[in-house]
């Protein structure tokens, strides 16, 4: 009989550990709600402040309209999870901006990215994504916006203004005012613990990201219809960019696939824009201004692993610094010329011709580019739209 009650008592456990496991799995998988506070408590009439010490969370179920600025303050976190959309209704004065010390994440998924988008469905509908951190500039130790009037620029090239992944932006450009439109995404002296990777600039009236200084490395860009240019660089940008695609509207609508710059001021300020890029096809139109890539007023930088398709110029390198740092120096290498009617040009500082030098470029026939030759590289397609 000992044996028995033995046995019934272990039948006993069995079952109770059972339901306590199955209790367990249940909690796990249950998911955390999210409890509105600050700016996220009315979806409808999305805008203001986001305070030092605040964090908002978004709720992705929900549909976020933006009614006016956004800014997030010194101290504040703004937390935006996959799947969320966020319209702009509000025109001008319909953006997002990070001053310096405070923090966006919004971090979507290939299959589920962020969207910021507007309720009209036209170029330079609203205004866009604004980003200010501490790293070095070359304008000095700090400056002022010119979409926001922020503060940015400093010493910090570890400065982290959050994390930008798998993040869709249409529409944007809108003036901010008579002298300066915006971008799709702004980034002005943003340190490289921020993290940009996997976001997609799409028909906006102005360029598709434009950084500004900084140390920030970028991977995973996608460029496209934008009315300016897709790409673009100035004030001592040192960081990389790895993975770059665009395509031109047609009909001479559009700038190039990248416009570097170091300053206009100085062409020889420092730090000066050096940037590495890695892996980019630009598929341009040989119409209005054609130029591929423009290299200009000092700016350095090392590109690798190209595919220019339908440009009437592949790379147009001015000034005397920068001639003088691209000519005859192999910076730009493995390149796939595709349908080019003049490769490169080079033009000093007074305006004169330069000729090009061997060893400014190398070929490569079978280059890459972005992934996937002069076809959408594998890694845009779904959630940028492609």
């Amino acid at each position: 009989m000992k044996k028995n009650y033995v046995k019934y008592i272990g039948i006993a456990l069995f079952i109770v550990s059972s339901f306590s496991i199955q209790s367990c799995t249940k909690d796990d998988d249950s998911v955390e709600t999210i409890i509105p506070v600050g700016i996220a408590v009315d979806p409808s009439n999305l805008k203001g402040n986001v305070t030092n010490g605040e964090t908002v969370t978004l709720d992705p179920t929900k549909v976020y309209n933006l009614t006016g600025t956004i800014a997030i303050k010194d101290g504040g976190k703004l937390v935006i999870p996959a799947g969320t959309r966020i319209v702009s209704t509000a025109g001008a004065s319909s953006y997002i901006i990070v001053e310096q010390g405070g923090q966006i994440f919004a971090n979507g998924t290939a299959g589920s990215p962020v969207l910021f988008t507007s309720s009209t469905s036209s170029s330079g509908s609203w205004g866009g994504l604004v980003l200010c951190g501490k790293a070095p500039i070359n304008i000095g130790t700090s400056s002022t916006s010119s979409i926001g009037n922020i503060t940015y620029g400093g010493t910090s090239e570890t400065d982290n203004s959050g994390a930008l992944t798998y993040v869709r932006i249409e529409y944007s450009g809108i003036n901010y005012n008579s002298n300066n439109k915006f971008n799709g995404l702004s980034l002005f002296g943003v340190g490289n613990q921020t993290n940009v990777s996997n976001i997609a600039l799409i028909n906006g009236s102005d360029d598709g990201i434009e950084i500004f200084g900084g140390t920030v490395n970028v991977s995973n860009i996608v460029s496209m219809g934008n009315e300016n240019n897709a790409f673009s660089w100035t004030e001592g940008w040192d960081g990389s960019a790895t993975n770059i695609y665009t395509k031109r509207r047609t009909n001479g609508v559009g700038n190039r696939g990248i416009l570097g710059n170091n300053n206009t001021s100085n062409n020889d300020a420092s730090p000066r824009s050096n940037p590495t890029i890695k892996n980019v096809t630009f598929i341009g139109d040989t119409s209005g201004d054609s130029d591929a890539i423009k290299l200009q007023t000092g700016t350095y930088a090392t590109i690798s692993n190209i595919v220019l398709s339908n440009w009437t110029t592949g790379f147009n390198i001015e000034s005397d610094a920068s001639v003088t740092f691209f000519n005859g120096e192999e910076k730009l290498q493995d390149i796939l010329f595709d349908t080019i009617t003049t490769q490169a040009i080079a033009t000093s500082t007074s305006g004169t011709g330069v000729p090009i030098l061997n060893d400014t470029y190398t070929e490569k026939i079978d280059a890459k580019g972005a992934g996937n030759g002069i076809l959408t590289p594998t890694w845009a397609i779904g959630w940028s739209g492609l």
